[in-house]
């Protein structure tokens, strides 16, 4: 593989944790040039967006049944998996998100 496919990866691997628009912008990156680094970033982006979201629901649920700190302590447990999804791709490594990085892996093995 080639250095420039490499760094391409790499980048799309980042670029996919970055907000929704940043995941679909990676996708349409990765279309392009495909590279398996990618493909791995970008089904543990959209797992980490779906799970953000059922997290954000959840809060809306725990705020109207007056639930304080659980919703707090989901956010941050969602942050801290993003921080490590994103230093992985930083550092060029494909590590799975610790308790659903293999189901991500194999629910959304037809992206890439």
């Amino acid at each position: 593989m080639s250095e420039s496919t490499t760094d391409n990866g790499k980048t799309i691997g980042m670029v996919a944790y970055l907000t929704f628009i940043g995941w679909i912008i990676a996708f349409v990156m990765h279309s392009n040039n495909k590279t398996e680094f990618g493909a791995f970033h970008i089904r543990q982006g959209l797992g980490l967006l779906i799970l953000y979201i059922l997290v954000w629901v959840l809060n809306i649920i725990l705020a109207i049944a007056e639930i304080p700190l659980l919703p707090w302590i989901l956010l941050i447990g969602v942050i801290v998996l993003w921080v490590l999804a994103f230093v992985g791709a930083v550092q060029g490594e494909k590590k799975l998100i610790p308790g659903l990085g293999a189901q991500f892996q194999d629910w959304f093995k037809g992206l890439g």
